[in-house]
């Protein structure tokens, strides 16, 4: 990087970022959520309306460019937009806190239970997030990445298995739980086409196999494949995401052919880099629940300073932000990659 390149906007420097090209400075990208109370309040878009209604959707998703200067907006704020519309029982709580999928009562038992609902795309949950890229996608054109996001098939079977019983039919029936994967794929290219053809210019596919849930081993037995799958079918650069501590199953996740992994703060940014050897860029790991919500803006550039000099590629928050973070934490972000571009970008 140099002062003398030329300078990028938001899109090309996301897009440059994850095909492993050149850029001006490195990219504030946020694969999951930058959406907090304060912004609900600042465009008068909040949580439960802004999870269900296209127009709220986009107002609020749009102030992560708009309001936090991050390269990226990212509509799809929560984790279960597609199980809603596959029939689980929701409860979408207030603004300050997040909704949830009630797993006490499962939908289904096995894999033959899977069905994709024909009218999948058109529930309001589905469709208010296709809405929103739509509305983002012609108010903002080619000027800022649009992210969308579609769950992978673990992430669905901790939903509609719940997790307990899915996690003991990973031991007790290996072959019944591939089944049981395979065919929840289906409503993850489903979900990440449509986004896609709404106008999406990257998806996260989170897929929580969390290294306090499963081994990396789990990871390439259950999963590798299936990624790799979903890398060739879904035709826009990927970000898996993953939570917890990951770095025994980064070299099998840079296996995938996905752009990216977003990374969680439990893991360093230098072992991290090392761990996936050049193979896959990494998106993070700046921590949430310590850091971004209860320290200051000093601690922030700390930690992005640290990313940045691992040669971590795209600067985020590890995960979607707690809904109360402070927004000069937020803030602090992209200015401190500015800074460690001005300081060290020559170096």
């Amino acid at each position: 990087m140099s002062p003398t390149f030329e300078k990028m906007t938001s899109r090309q420097r996301v897009m440059a970022a994850l095909a492993g090209e050149p850029v001006d400075r490195p990219p504030v990208c946020n694969p999951t959520n930058v959406a907090t109370v304060e912004l609900m309040d600042l465009v008068g878009a909040s949580f439960p309306d802004a999870h269900r209604n296209g127009e709220l959707n986009a107002q609020l998703a749009a102030t992560g460019y708009t309001e936090l200067g991050f390269d990226a907006i990212a509509p799809y704020f929560s984790i279960i937009q597609e199980s809603s519309a596959l029939g689980c029982d929701m409860q979408w709580e207030q603004k300050d806190n997040w909704p949830t999928v009630r797993m006490s009562n499962p939908i289904w038992k096995s894999s033959s239970d899977v069905k994709i609902p024909s009218n999948f795309l058109e529930h309001q949950d589905t469709k208010a997030i296709t809405d929103s890229i739509s509305i983002l996608k012609q108010e903002y054109g080619d000027e800022v990445a649009i992210v969308g996001k579609t769950m992978g098939p673990w992430t669905l079977a901790y939903h509609v298995f719940g997790v307990e019983p899915f996690l003991l039919g990973t031991v007790d029936d290996p072959d019944e739980t591939m089944k049981a994967l395979h065919a929840l794929k289906e409503a993850t290219v489903i979900y990440g086409q449509a986004q896609i053809d709404a106008g999406a210019d990257v998806l996260t596919l989170p897929d929580h196999a969390t290294g306090d849930l499963v081994s990396g081993e789990y990871y390439k037995r259950f999963l590798l494949e299936m990624h790799q799958e979903l890398e060739e079918e879904l035709s826009v650069p990927i970000m898996l995401h993953i939570c917890g501590s990951t770095v025994d199953r980064m070299p099998y996740i840079a296996e995938t052919g996905m752009a990216a992994f977003h990374f969680d703060s439990k893991n360093d940014p230098v072992e991290a880099m090392a761990a996936v050897d050049g193979k896959i860029r990494l998106v993070g790991n700046i921590n949430n629940p310590t850091t971004l919500y209860a320290r200051g803006p000093s601690e922030v550039r700390a930690e992005v300073n640290a990313a940045l000099d691992a040669g971590v590629q795209l600067i985020a928050p590890e995960c979607a932000i707690p809904l109360k973070t402070k927004l000069e934490n937020l803030l602090e972000i992209p200015l401190a990659v500015e800074d460690w571009v001005a300081e060290r970008g020559d170096n």
